[in-house]
């Protein structure tokens, strides 16, 4: 049936079958990376973006993210250098506010984002002139907290931990 014809290939017949398994593989991974991103859309609803992460296989990374797209997700970071991403790790360098006032500094155009585990760190760093907050592993009753303090000055996001039985409950906190 045409509707669920995905290609037509042409060729010497040798070199179709010995190319056969590696182009199935392809496909079938990149299928499950979108139906896997479509389950978590439909369960998020419409107010929550599912966005997909900058974690790839070596090599792989332009055509993971786009299969997150046809599975109606976002694609938002590709990797690092697109923006200021300060994360816990960079927190045990510095305190919290020092690298996000430092970040502000050197942004150059670049969006900052910055990673907090608890609300204590978010309310050290209210006030200052970044884009995103992103809440990792936090509970939904504190996520929703964090939302709520943050929501008119930042964007939000939430990592770790989102599974699909704890989507429709993280995307439930307004967080974007």
């Amino acid at each position: 049936r045409k509707g669920n014809l995905v290609a037509i290939i042409k060729g010497n017949a040798k070199n179709i079958l010995i190319a056969e398994r590696v182009a199935l593989n392809f496909l079938s991974h990149m299928s499950g990376i979108a139906t896997k991103t479509n389950e978590f859309v439909k369960l998020a609803g419409k107010r929550t973006k599912i966005c997909c992460t900058r974690k790839t296989i070596p090599n792989l990374r332009v055509v993971q993210k786009y299969a997150v797209k046809l599975g109606g997700g976002t694609n938002h970071r590709f990797n690092l250098s697109d923006e200021y991403l300060i994360k816990d790790n960079h927190i045990a360098s510095l305190d919290l506010k020092t690298l996000v006032s430092k970040a502000i500094k050197l942004k150059k155009g670049r969006k900052i984002t910055v990673e907090v585990d608890n609300l204590n760190q978010l309310k050290s760093i209210m006030g200052l002139k970044f884009n995103t907050v992103l809440f990792d592993n936090m509970s939904v009753k504190s996520l929703k907290k964090g939302v709520k303090i943050s929501n008119k000055h930042y964007e939000t996001e939430a990592s770790g931990n989102i599974t699909l039985k704890r989507v429709r409950a993280v995307a439930g906190t307004g967080v974007n």
